[in-house]
C-alpha cells in the first residue's frame, strides 16, 4: 500500500508510490501542475510487494504553490489476493529550505482502497533533508481497521498509533546515473512488537530525456515472519 511509489522519491530513483516530483509551471506565476505516468515489474512500498509480485500500472497528478503548499493524488493497481484490485491516493503538504543545505516538509496522505474492506487508513508525516541526507517519521492517525485480532504474522493492519520511521541517502553518479540507499522501520501499535520489521534497499537510475527515467532496484525484509526473499525489480516514470 502506498506512497513510496513513483514520484516523491522518483527524483531520488524510487519508482514506486505517489507523485510529487518536478512540477511544470502552467504558466509564468506562482502555480504549477505536473501529471506523470509510469510501470514498475513489482510495487513495492516500505518492503512489501503491494501486488503479490506482480507488475503495476501507475500515474498521478500534482499542483504546487511558490509558498510550498502542494497537493496531488496518485492511482495504482494492487493485489492483496482478495478483491482488491486498486489504490488511490490523496495527499497535500508544505516544504521548503531553510538554507542551500537543509530543507523539510510535511504532508498529510489518505491511502484510499475503494474496492477493498476496512483498508483506508491516513498518515502525517515530517522529514528533513540535509545534502544528500533524508530523514523522517510518519504516524498513522487513522484507520479504518478498528484492531489488529487475527491479523497473521506476515500481514499488516494499519491503525491509529503507528509509526514508520525511514531514511535515505541520495547520490549523483557520473553518466547521469542516481543512487539511492534506503532503510525504513514499521513500529506497528499492536501485537506487542509481533509486526514490526525492518526493511532496506538500493535503486540506481538514469534520466533518459523525452523517455523518462529507469532504475533498477533492489529491496529486502529483515524479519523472517514477512516474505523476507530478495525483491530485484525494474521501473520506468515519465512526467509531464
Amino acid at each position: 500500500m502506498k506512497t513510496q511509489s513513483i514520484s516523491a522519491l522518483a527524483a531520488a530513483g524510487l519508482l514506486v508510490m505517489g507523485a510529487t516530483a518536478s512540477r511544470i509551471a502552467l504558466a509564468e506565476g506562482p502555480h504549477s501542475v505536473s501529471a506523470n505516468i509510469g510501470a514498475v515489474s513489482n510495487y513495492m512500498w516500505r518492503g512489501q510487494s503491494q501486488t503479490d509480485n506482480g507488475p503495476a500500472i501507475q500515474g498521478g497528478l500534482d499542483y504546487a504553490h511558490e509558498s510550498g503548499f502542494s497537493a496531488g493524488t496518485w492511482v495504482s493497481n494492487v493485489d492483496f489476493g482478495d478483491d482488491t484490485n486498486y489504490e488511490l491516493d490523496l495527499y497535500t503538504g508544505f516544504g521548503g529550505s531553510i538554507n542551500d543545505d537543509l530543507s523539510y516538509e510535511l504532508n498529510l496522505i489518505y491511502y484510499a482502497y475503494p474496492d477493498g474492506r476496512d483498508l483506508d487508513f491516513s498518515e502525517i508525516g515530517a522529514s528533513a533533508t540535509y545534502k544528500w541526507l533524508t530523514a523522517g517519521v510518519a504516524y498513522t492517525f487513522y484507520g479504518q481497521a478498528d484492531d489488529a485480532d487475527g491479523v497473521a504474522d506476515d500481514e499488516a493492519n494499519y491503525i491509529e498509533g503507528d509509526l514508520y520511521y525511514h531514511a535515505s541517502l541520495d547520490f549523483e553518479l557520473p553518466y547521469e546515473l542516481g543512487l539511492s540507499l534506503r532503510g525504513g522501520y514499521y513500529d506497528f501499535r499492536y501485537n506487542d512488537g509481533g509486526n514490526d520489521y525492518a526493511h532496506w534497499g538500493v535503486t540506481v537510475s538514469r534520466e533518459a530525456g523525452d523517455f523518462g527515467t529507469f532504475s533498477l532496484n533492489y529491496d529486502q525484509v529483515g524479519r523472517d515472519t514477512y516474505d523476507d526473499d530478495p525483491k530485484v525489480w525494474v521501473g520506468w516514470l515519465k512526467e509531464f
